[in-house]
């Protein structure tokens, strides 16, 4: 005879946890040292006092963690005064496989009667009382751990409060606990069923069987529910219910239901607002930490299995614990995404100690809060699924709310009527019940007692707001399930088609994105992590502006990796269940909005027709269960004692039954239940599966190993994590590095790997996050949010200590020059360096934040002379000293300082990530963090032994992994924090030669970014160096340099102008070359720059050669035709591909995405742009050289043609014109006016310039061209084989021309200069 297989029965074991009397009190010494503690409330191990069977080969049984999560926090004991009402709860245990088996709890009193455990309690109360008063007083210090939660420190309470235990007057109670283990989370039914099992030993009638008949009637008798039907079966007294939805296999067309729950999500309702609901859920999407917080086990399990199945089709793939055992809550600082709940006691939540809390969404249920971590993104439609949340639960509050009372909920101050009625919708089902309300009350518990010695009541349940009428119905009726079961299914299964909806509209193009695999699944497994398997960048561009922040940081997530990886996967074989009722839905949602789904939200539609198949199911039962029924070989049964659950005989349940299934009936029950629980792993083979868990066992750590709590076993899981922290370190720094580096990317084999902003941003937070994470591994104990910003201020304050032997002023932003890394230099040059320093620790500097720009008018700069710095002459060669830069001071404490001055950020969180950025952003994140991890004594008193900062081989890895992420670029900060006033350091280099170093005249510049720009600044005469103060510009694009030309001698020759930004320590180089002044060069006074931006480098001779080294940029001042070193050695095809390049480069920037485009002005006006590659255009072949003696430009050519155009329009030139020639020379003509009336301080070939980007703008360029090209102007001024006097060339140039004919350009205003032309 053989045991019914165990994917047919509806239970696999019964089990009863308690007090061994035989082994007396145990203390549970995995709880921590309670001895300060009541001897009441202390902890005590519990055990399993018995189980059958007493195995099963396909659900072998856990003894240790089935004891452990049966009675989580041990045996508890009280007496008669308080109160002693059953609890029950759920619970599951994960396997090292992702399988997963459910657990149904019920702990109850009972009175304890053997003498030697009443004696024990005794001795241990008179032991505690004998303690003086100042060892219990121990208590409030902060190494004191409590039994309720060892990571928690409570308060003394007066002496009166603590219960007592008195053996002559006092009767003793300990906790028991009967439990179902199961392969499916029939909550509901299981939970029926153990009541009726307690009520029999608490009431008990003669008419019952044995209680082993009902024990065997659960394991034996009782099949598992058939995929789509439902199912009686009997308890002790009355019928239960269950039911299971159809299997999304036997579907071939139609609406899929969703796959088994049997939790209840109107619980969830109640237990949260629907605000925090969203919040909590967005963000489990986005894999934070999430803590769950409640004195309810069952509220712990009820919110952690709601929250993770609203998140279908998608699994959390991370650590999973929805009830932490006492003797686990050392994993509360494991450094990994986890969801867990923590059970407490009388504690408060402020005295509740957590390793670190800025990646951690913090739930408290039972105050009904919810604190996510900062900068959380907001869900897409979030407001949509806040509506249809609220309709849903007003919809059923009548029948499921009917015992709640109604409380108003408190109002916000501020908040509008909108938020008003929400609210109130939301609040209703926050109440606890009539019967909740009386067991919590102490008046009701002391009278409850007397009332049941006098034998007025037996039992609370006289009490319960159900009539007699309504359970007689209860027991009589057994035709159908209860009518408010059936409503708790229907709730539960609208609010998850709400949900479901939302992820439909969502992902309804998410097949279009997937990178289907060209090898086969062997090796697709084996490269999986290396490979792409979804083009997350075509996918985020096609998704609205805001939806990115919350999708940017999704797509990044390992559960949305996961169902990438099984729809390739079900190329391969069998589809994963999830993806198969995913998958029928989209397509069942195209066919009603059409192949093309847009960003629109549309209210959930499938409800009605789900809700039917349930309702037909529920209302007919479609299978009876045998009733319990006398045990041939039950010999000696149990015999029950009111109050007393007695020793069940184990023999008749061991017995193997003989009477199996019909094999049609084996046949229907066995398709895919076992897939059901192994989907991840239905595909492989053996072999593959099992290297595959084995991998799976390296990388990641899924579920904290119950049955192993020795030393060696926590420092194995330990060393886990350690070793999934240093992977995932690895991962991460690799993919920011490929993603970064782009077409160097693709020709290593990586595809295509262009980075949107968004993108980049979501990737340097999960950084951020990631090393918070690192950081908060192993803490000694906790000093703020951020456990880096924490050990960041540590080491700060020791490294100022240090210093002088005393406490230095924290708001200093600098350290004090005489510790700075500089090299020898003169008098002067030293005095500049220490005004920098003056400056950067001045009270102006202080206040940054108040002013927009720091004017440097000679008025201005009378408050602040350390600023300014003359260039006077030296020598009598008359040559001027240069200004000298210097560089920034690299040390960890001068960028702390830099953050802490920012007066945007105000938590510790944020200072930790906005260095983190600062720090990336000037490639010295690994040096800084190396600086931070070389005070070892600093570490020590941190960090535990094991913590991964205290790994030395695993720190040297991570740090050369960061290390990394030198090789590219990030402005992490720059992009980041636009409100921040940065420090600009400017200088200025004219050229020595001629004389005409400095100016007579009044210099300005402005400077211009990708946020904005400065507008005009004056500049001092004679000063070379100075500082500028303005809000954030970001990246530098242009800086428009010039004077009013006033003075005996205003003309000056500026070589180059260098930019740095002193907070991120770029530095910007503005090649000029030109003359600024009337009667010289072309007769500009101003010009305007392009920034080219310099390499980084700490040392100051670095910076002089880059500076020096640096690559010429030929067009970024226009030069004339005489300079032009290219117009003379280029040929003409060499020019025409020029001017491709340009074009193609325009193209490609207007078909990107807009918040991907980069710089405008530095395609038209830069180094190889389309001014440039004009002016070759137009200097090829000119005759200016032989006619004009190198006084002519490209602008006199069209001020030539122009006047031309004037006389033939004038008739003073006889030409006939067609209309469309004379409109033609009309807009030429007025074209030039508007910018010879414009732009009277800028030259000829600034004109030019504007010339070029106006027509490009208004799309006339290309149209003006051939009327230039023909008029006879062009036959004097150029060559007969010069490119305007080639037709071909000319209509090659109007053609590539005019493919910018459809783009609409918008020109940055610097570039302008505010002109309107």
């Amino acid at each position: 005879m053989s045991l019914q297989s165990s994917a047919t029965r509806f239970a696999d074991y019964f089990v009863v946890c308690g007090l061994d009397t035989s082994t007396g009190l145990e203390p549970d010494q995995l709880s921590g040292d309670n001895l300060q503690c009541p001897p009441l409330d202390r902890p005590f191990k519990s055990k399993v006092l018995q189980h059958v069977p007493e195995n099963v080969p396909s659900n072998p049984f856990d003894k240790t963690a089935v004891g452990m999560l049966c009675m989580p926090q041990g045996l508890g004991f009280c007496t008669q005064k308080e109160t002693k009402r059953p609890r029950f709860h759920s619970f599951l245990i994960t396997k090292e496989d992702g399988s997963r088996v459910f657990g149904s709890a019920l702990t109850f009193y009972e009175e304890v009667r053997d003498t030697k455990i009443c004696a024990a309690m005794q001795t241990l109360q008179h032991m505690y009382r004998a303690q003086p008063e100042d060892e219990h007083e121990e208590e409030n210090q902060p190494s004191l751990q409590l039994r309720r939660s060892p990571k928690v420190t409570r308060r003394s309470s007066p002496r009166q409060s603590v219960k007592v235990f008195d053996s002559k007057s006092d009767t003793l109670y300990v906790t028991k606990c009967l439990c179902l283990i199961t392969q499916y989370p029939f909550v509901t039914a299981q939970k029926e069923y153990l009541r009726q099992l307690y009520e029999a030993v608490e009431k008990p009638v003669k008419s019952h069987l044995p209680l082993e008949c009902y024990v065997y009637n659960i394991l034996f008798e009782v099949p598992l529910p058939q995929p789509g039907r439902s199912m009686k079966f009997y308890g002790v007294s009355r019928p239960v219910f269950t039911q299971r939805p159809i299997s999304i296999t036997t579907i071939t067309h139609g609406v899929s239901e969703l796959p088994l729950f049997d939790f209840s999500l109107w619980d969830l309702c109640r237990f949260l607002e629907v605000k925090d609901l969203i919040l909590l859920f967005t963000s489990v999407l986005l894999e934070h930490q999430i803590l769950l917080y409640s004195s309810d086990y069952q509220k712990l399990m009820t919110v952690a299995e709601c929250i993770n199945v609203l998140t279908f089709p998608f699994t959390w793939q991370h650590v999973y614990v929805p009830i932490l055992p006492a003797s686990l809550t050392h994993f509360l600082d494991a450094p990994v995404p986890f969801i867990m709940g923590l059970h407490h006691g009388r504690e408060k939540r402020s005295e509740l100690t957590l390793p670190s809390e800025a990646n951690m969404c913090f739930v408290d249920i039972d105050d009904k809060t919810v604190d996510v971590p900062e900068d959380l993104p907001p869900f897409p439609h979030h407001q949509e699924l806040k509506e249809e949340l609220v309709r849903a639960i007003n919809l059923y509050k009548v029948s499921l709310g009917k015992d709640s009372s109604k409380t108003p909920s408190p109002k916000k101050s501020g908040s509008n009527k909108e938020e008003s009625t929400i609210s109130r919708n939301e609040s209703w089902t926050n109440m606890p019940e009539r019967m909740e309300i009386l067991n919590q009350s102490e008046a009701f518990a002391k009278i409850s007692a007397i009332a049941k010695k006098t034998g007025v009541w037996t039992s609370i349940e006289e009490f319960s707001d159900k009539s007699e009428k309504e359970k007689d119905l209860e027991i009589k009726d057994s035709s159908s399930m209860g009518q408010r079961q059936i409503d708790h299914l229907k709730f539960n299964n609208m609010i998850r088609e709400i949900f479901l909806n939302h992820f439909l509209h969502l992902f309804s193009s998410y097949e279009t994105f997937v990178i289907q695999p060209t090898q086969d699944m062997e090796s697709w497994l084996t490269n999986r992590e290396i490979m792409q398997n979804f083009d997350k960048a075509a996918f985020l561009s096609d998704q609205p502006e805001g939806y990115l922040p919350f999708m940017s940081s999704f797509t990044e997530t390992q559960m949305f990796a996961t169902l990438i990886d099984n729809k390739i996967l079900c190329h391969f074989d069998e589809v994963d269940p999830n993806l198969r009722v995913f998958d029928s839905r989209l397509k069942i949602l195209r066919e009603r909005l059409g192949e093309y789904i847009t960003h629109t939200y549309s209210p959930c539609t499938t409800v009605e027709d789900t809700e039917k198949m349930l309702e037909k199911r529920v209302v007919y039962i479609d299978h009876v269960s045998l009733r319990p029924h006398t045990l041939e070989d039950l010999t000696s049964p149990a015999t029950v004692e009111t109050g007393f659950f007695p020793q069940i005989e184990t023999d008749v349940l061991n017995v193997q039954i003989t009477q199996q299934p019909s094999k049609r009936e084996s046949a229907m029950w066995r398709r895919k239940d076992r897939s059901m629980q192994h989907s991840e792993h239905i595909t492989l083979t053996s072999e593959q599966r099992e290297k595959y868990l084995q991998d799976a066992r390296l990388k990641h750590v899924r579920q904290p190993k119950l049955t192993d709590m020795s030393a060696a076993g926590m420092m194995q899981t330990n060393w886990k994590f350690v070793e999934t922290l240093l992977q995932e370190i690895k991962n991460k720094t690799k993919r920011m590095l490929v993603e970064k580096m782009g077409h160097e990317a693709i020709e290593l084999g990586h595809g295509d790997a262009n980075i949107n902003g968004v993108e980049e941003n979501t990737m340097i937070a999960s950084l951020c996050d990631m090393l918070e994470r690192i950081w908060s591994h192993g803490l000694q104990s906790k000093k703020g949010k951020s456990a880096l910003w924490s050990h960041l201020l540590s080491y700060l304050e020791l490294q100022d200590c240090n210093y002088g032997n005393q406490c230095l002023d924290s708001n200093k932003l600098a350290p004090p020059v005489l510790h700075l890394p500089i090299r020898k230099r003169t008098r002067v040059q030293f005095m500049s360096i220490r005004s920098l320093y003056n400056c950067l620790c001045s009270k102006h500097w202080n206040h940054a934040s108040h002013i927009s720009v720091m004017s440097l008018s000679p008025e201005g700069l009378q408050d602040h002379p350390s600023q300014i710095k003359t260039h006077r002459r030296k020598g009598s060669t008359g040559r001027i000293e240069l200004p000298t830069l210097t560089p920034l001071p690299s040390s960890l404490a001068y960028d702390m300082r830099k953050v802490q001055q920012m007066v945007d950020i105000r938590t510790d969180v944020g200072h930790a990530r906005a260095w983190v950025r600062l720090a990336l952003e000037k490639k010295m994140l690994e040096s800084h963090l190396k600086e931070l991890l070389s005070d070892a004594d600093l570490l020590r008193n941190l960090y535990k032994r094991y913590a991964f900062l205290r790994c030395e081989d695993e720190k040297e890895q991570f740090l050369f992994h960061l290390l990394s992420l030198n090789a590219v670029d990030y402005f992490s900060y720059t992009n980041s924090f636009l409100n921040t006033v940065v420090p600009y350091k400017v200088l200025i280099y004219p050229s020595p030669k001629f004389g005409c170093s400095t100016t007579s005249a009044n210099p300005w510049i402005s400077l211009a970014g990708q946020h904005g720009e400065t507008g005009v600044i004056e500049i001092p005469k004679g000063c070379l160096e100075f500082n500028v103060e303005h809000k954030n510009l970001g990246i530098l694009t242009t800086l428009r340099i010039g004077h009013d030309n006033t003075g005996l001698t205003p003309r000056w020759l500026v070589e180059y102008v260098l930019v740095r930004n002193e907070l991120t320590g770029h530095l910007y180089k503005f090649p000029c070359g030109r003359w600024l002044g009337k009667m010289v060069d072309d007769g500009s006074t101003e010009r305007l720059l392009v920034a080219q931006l310099l390499p980084q480098h700490s040392d100051t001779y670095d910076l002089d050669l880059a500076v020096a080294s640096s690559p010429p940029n030929k067009a970024l001042s226009p030069n004339s035709p005489k300079k032009s070193p290219d117009s003379g050695s280029l040929s003409i095809p060499e020019i025409q591909e020029r001017l491709g390049h340009a074009i193609n480069n325009l193209v490609k920037h207007f078909y990107k995405p807009e918040k991907e485009r980069g710089n405008l002005t530095y395609l038209l006006c830069g180094e190889q742009g389309l001014v440039h590659c004009l002016e070759l255009v137009f200097q090829y072949g000119f005759r200016s050289s032989r006619l004009f003696r190198n006084k002519f430009f490209i602008w006199d050519y069209l001020e030539k043609v122009k006047q031309y155009f004037e006389g033939v329009l004038t008739g003073e030139v006889r030409q006939a014109l067609s209309e469309g020639a004379r409109a033609g020379y009309w807009i030429y003509c007025n074209f030039l006016l508007k910018i010879n009336s414009a732009t009277e301080s800028v030259g000829k070939d600034g004109k030019f310039q504007i010339f070029v980007c106006v027509g490009i703008r208004d799309h006339i360029l290309q149209k003006l061209l051939p009327l230039i090209a023909s008029s006879p102007v062009t036959d004097q001024m150029y060559e007969e084989n010069s490119f305007l006097r080639n037709y071909s060339h000319i209509n090659y140039l109007v053609h590539i021309l005019s493919t910018l004919e459809e783009f609409q350009i918008t020109l940055e205003s610097s570039l302008l200069r505010g002109l309107e032309i």
